[in-house]
């Protein structure tokens, strides 16, 4: 199963604000064309992000897939091409088991920087970044981690 959700209401309240009707009105990511590849995840708020500046941003999404799927996370090709606005990571990879995670259930969130010089700006329920779905493989002599994932970003640096 490949399937976006919604936080729930008490994560989206820590991390994001308390306002039900925000909550329940926001989009789950879509693929907009019918050959699409990538879905988009779409603007929570409006916001304006000035030359040099770095912003995270929520999503307010998660996302459970098949043990041997990935979602890769990347830029919209006008961020880029258009605006000089990228991903800080570049490409957000995000495993399976960060689904439900203990520290933040998964949600997962963006931070993108303008490296050109006008603003950029986002209007509520516009596309910011798109996610596409990607099978991995394993090594043949691979030896499978017994670590269950404990944590958000970053959790897993030893």
């Amino acid at each position: 199963m490949r399937k976006f959700e919604k936080i729930s209401f008490e994560q989206f309240k820590k991390d994001i604000c308390d306002d039900i009707e925000l909550y329940e009105t926001y989009r789950l990511p879509k693929r907009e064309t019918k050959r699409a590849a990538g879905y988009d995840f779409y603007a929570l708020f409006d916001y304006t992000l000035k030359p040099g500046e770095i912003m995270k941003i929520p999503t307010g999404i998660k996302v459970i897939m098949e043990a041997d799927d990935v979602l890769l996370r990347l830029d919209r090709s006008s961020m880029g091409f258009k605006y000089n606005v990228r991903m800080c990571n570049q490409v957000g990879v995000i495993d399976a088991d960060y689904y439900n995670n203990s520290s933040n259930e998964g949600h997962m969130w963006i931070r993108i920087q303008n490296e050109g010089d006008k603003d950029y700006i986002v209007k509520k329920g516009e596309g910011m970044i798109q996610g596409i779905f990607i099978k991995y493989l394993k090594t043949d002599d691979d030896i499978e981690s017994e670590i269950d994932r404990n944590g958000g970003f970053g959790s897993t640096n030893k």
